[in-house]
């Protein structure tokens, strides 16, 4: 079934070099670039995958951006979680529609998204004003505004303490995730799971020592790697460049209550 372009929407035009731009349809507008202008009038009404000219003569394909592909190019004021770690949170995760999540270390949004669109609902802590208004800018602009019912920033440090009880996933991206632990006891129930990124592995040691010392048990600390592949035609080997480090992923599930500890 063909769904047109529509006004308003978020589409990704990619150049014959691969070189992606990510636009808004809105009417009479135009996408200026080195190599020439295409209309959004152009756009809007056609169906996905079809290619435009520009006034110099450059083809450019249309193609509504996956979350992926968002991530990588939206409006960002602090470093992104990127797209390779972001999958394998969702499953260390287990995150699911439904789950009560509290985020700390918002962002931009990038993890927030993929999980209000596993069905999470979302309490977010975050210190800095600009980094919770361009998180919420941008999972609106993604996901729509209906979404915002299932997600809330509030400004506030996560290390001074947590409000909410009962929850089912505490997911940290902040410095320090071991002044969190006691605070996670107390705020997960039984079998909840905390789930933390950290660029170092200094930090993913300081915290295991932590969890190590609270009714947290199952502890597991990863690094993913990704490589890419050149495949064409009977060249086949693996790209010369390719994302390794990136970040730590330590989960562990909170296997006892935290009364009187």
């Amino acid at each position: 079934m063909s769904r047109p372009f529509r006004e308003g929407e978020l589409v990704l035009l990619i150049d014959p070099k691969k070189r992606r731009y990510l636009i808004t349809l809105t009417a009479g507008k135009e996408f200026h670039s080195h190599s020439g202008i295409v209309a959004h009038d152009a756009i809007i009404g056609a169906d996905e995958g079809t290619p435009f000219r520009s006034t110099h003569g450059l083809t450019y394909t249309a193609i509504r951006p996956t979350l992926s592909e968002f991530i990588l190019k939206m409006p960002r004021g602090a470093q992104v979680i990127y797209p390779k770690d972001i999958g394998p949170i969702l499953m260390m995760a287990d995150l699911q529609p439904g789950l009560r999540v509290l985020e700390s270390g918002v962002g931009s949004g990038a993890l927030s998204m993929a999980m209000l669109r596993a069905g999470a609902e979302i309490v977010g802590y975050e210190i800095r004003e600009d980094f919770a208004a361009r998180a919420v800018k941008n999972v609106s602009t993604f996901l729509g505004e209906e979404v915002l019912s299932r997600y809330r920033v509030e400004i506030r440090d996560v290390y001074e303490g947590i409000d909410e009880t009962g929850l089912d996933r505490v997911v940290l991206d902040l410095p320090e995730p071991w002044q969190v632990v006691k605070h996670a006891e107390r705020a997960l129930h039984p079998g909840g799971i905390l789930l933390a990124y950290t660029p170092q592995i200094t930090q993913a040691a300081q915290l295991r020592d932590a969890l190590a010392d609270s009714a947290f048990g199952m502890a597991e600390t990863i690094e993913v790697l990704q490589r890419g592949w050149h495949i064409e035609g009977a060249s086949v080997r693996p790209d010369h460049r390719m994302v390794a480090h990136t970040g730590f992923l330590t989960s562990a599930r909170l296997l006892g209550t935290a009364a009187g500890r």
